[in-house]
């Protein structure tokens, strides 16, 4: 049965309610039509460089293990044995040559190949049981794009490159900046009591709560002779991306390091030209903000990215790693770290800010009038342009605005419709015509 979320979002007029926060039947169905058939975010290459290197992570709430072949390739499948359902890997991540189950000792190699059955000879029937039909299910597809690998189980969905679209231009403006792209140096996990959508809308769109959020956190982290964030947040000059798929970004206009960590200011501000040759000036200046790759990759300008594990419709688990620009020298990498363990880590001064909204959030929610009153999501709703200002795709042109959230929440209703791929495709293909007639 599909559940009908249509009655609870209205993104074309701006209208959210809180049943999509709370309910357990729609996030069952979540599990299913949002992240059982989105590209999700699995590895980057340099957390597994070697064969038999492998880091475990989640597509949704299912286990998976992503392994470095000995061909340089990379495979990823399931972290459950076929026998009884066990995890097949209890490491987050190291170098095998494989995989077996503690339960009953079935083993795996790291193709996810089923290798040995203990009492394989007495136990069983050879006439209806072979080894090759019990490996680990396999993620049918998988994408590596600039050293990120993303994989989805549904093969009716667009190539990555089709879903990721116009967000690639920002998306590389990110993770290309540099000769080499970049590297993770540094991971942290932590669980907040709220939905996941909480941490996909903001880097998708709210640069809105900053100044009043973050107030505290800008003063106690305020580099001296610097902007530091009073006077873009008041004045909100820049723009927000939105993406028909649900990607989103928001940014400041700026040239200058936001950075206010001065080793890292400084780098960043003596590359800038460099940086500029490369990507183009228009494209250089927009990343000083933050953005996410639908339905849980978010990313920001000070080196963090992430993904949002859903652990129900209550509770969220967060990944997050530090990426670094590989050319970047180890003093400058040094302090990138340090940068993301003060301001987003789990005990970073603005990521307690986030939490503590968006756990609130949840505990309101709750309510049966909270639910039922609409959530108001109209900032610069109509001043939406297409492919101007040097920005390609859907852009507003202000900083503070919903047009990101609204493009999510169009992408997840459609997702949650239970149309097919393909009729998603052509439905998104029809609004783009009707806009253009506009």
């Amino acid at each position: 049965m599909t559940v009908d979320v249509s009655q609870y979002i209205d993104a074309d007029r701006g209208l959210i309610r809180g049943e999509i926060f709370t309910s357990q039947e729609i996030y069952e169905r979540e599990l299913e039509l949002v992240f059982g058939r989105s590209w999700l975010f699995l590895a980057h290459d340099s957390m597994i460089p070697k064969p038999g290197d492998f880091i475990q992570n989640y597509m949704g709430e299912d286990p998976v293990l992503v392994v470095r072949q000995r061909d340089g390739s990379v495979r990823a499948f399931m972290s459950q044995c076929r026998h009884r359902g066990m995890r097949i890997c209890r490491a987050d991540r190291g170098n095998a040559k494989s995989f077996m189950c503690s339960f009953h000792g079935w083993t795996y190699d790291t193709a996810g190949n089923l290798i040995h059955v203990p009492h394989e000879e007495e136990a069983y029937d050879p006439e209806v049981f072979d080894k090759k039909d019990w490996g680990p299910i396999q993620v049918p597809r998988l994408a590596n794009y600039k050293g990120f690998i993303f994989g989805n189980w549904d093969t009716t969905a667009p190539s990555f490159e089709e879903y990721l679209g116009e967000m690639a231009w920002y998306f590389d403006a990110y993770i290309d900046r540099y000769e080499g792209g970049v590297e993770a140096i540094a991971r942290h996990k932590w669980v907040i009591p709220c939905n996941w959508k909480f941490n996909a809308e903001q880097p998708a769109s709210d640069m809105y709560h900053a100044e009043v959020s973050h107030a505290s956190a800008v003063q106690v982290l305020k580099r001296p002779g610097a902007d530091n964030g009073a006077e873009r947040y008041a004045k909100g000059r820049g723009h927000q991306f939105s993406s028909p798929y649900g990607h989103g970004a928001g940014w400041f206009d700026t040239t200058s390091s936001s950075s206010r960590n001065p080793v890292i200011a400084a780098w960043e501000n003596e590359t800038q030209p460099q940086v500029a040759e490369r990507l183009g000036e228009v494209r250089a200046a927009a990343v000083r903000g933050h953005a996410n790759i639908f339905p849980t990759f978010m990313f920001l300008n000070n080196g963090t990215m992430r993904v949002t594990h859903p652990r129900g419709p209550h509770e969220m688990e967060i990944w997050a790693w530090t990426f670094v620009p590989v050319v970047a020298p180890p003093e400058v990498k040094e302090q990138y770290r340090i940068e993301v363990l003060r301001t987003f880590s789990p005990g970073g001064m603005f990521e307690q800010d986030d939490a503590e909204n968006w756990l609130e959030e949840q505990r309101i929610l709750r309510g049966y009038m909270a639910r039922r009153n609409p959530l108001l999501y109209t900032m610069q709703l109509g001043r939406a342009r297409r492919d101007v200002d040097g920005f390609p795709g859907v852009t507003v042109p202000h900083c503070y605005a919903d047009e990101g959230a609204r493009g999510m929440y169009r992408h997840y209703a459609d997702l949650m419709s239970g149309l097919s791929w393909p009729e998603i495709v052509e439905l998104k293909k029809s609004r783009e015509a009707q806009a253009a007639d506009r």
